[in-house]
């Protein structure tokens, strides 16, 4: 297992990967030790830097994710949401078969752990909000912003 703190335009992400996977991508207050950017972590690192330069629209990373079906549902449907489009959490528990799920599906994205990859960032409220990110607002904001999403 690697860890590396990675600072970004929106806050540290601290990131955990296995040997041949994604574990986790998470914002933190502060920074720690990071191993060296070798393995898996280096595939990683890169896709980052091209995201948050705007050269990467999609990420090409294998994750490994621990959680309930219901919650697997829901972030696999989310990676299909496109860089630079925002859908409401109303429209996101419709595409899981859930169509009055909306808070169902807020609470799957809560537990979701490996940021950005799947991109909770890109689910806002149905009247056209921000909605809320476990990260905090201004960072939702900048991740939108990056993406060209206007709210």
């Amino acid at each position: 297992m690697s860890l590396y703190y990675y600072n970004s335009s929106a806050g540290i992400l601290e990131i955990v990967t296995g040997k041949n996977s994604l574990l986790s991508i998470q914002f933190v207050k502060k920074s720690g030790v990071s191993d060296k950017k070798t393995g898996y972590l280096k595939e990683v690192i890169s896709q980052l830097d091209e995201y948050f330069k705007g050269k990467r629209k999609r990420f090409d990373l294998k994750l490994e994710f621990e959680g309930t079906d219901f919650q697997k549902k829901v972030w696999e449907e989310l990676i299909k949401v496109p860089f630079g489009k925002a859908i409401s959490y109303k429209e996101l528990a419709k595409k899981v078969k859930n169509p009055k799920g909306y808070r169902a599906v807020a609470n799957a994205l809560n537990k979701n752990h490996i940021l950005l990859v799947i991109p909770c960032h890109r689910i806002i409220s149905s009247d056209g909000s921000i909605g809320g990110f476990g990260a905090g607002i201004k960072a939702k904001r900048i991740l939108l912003s990056n993406e060209n999403i206007r709210i």
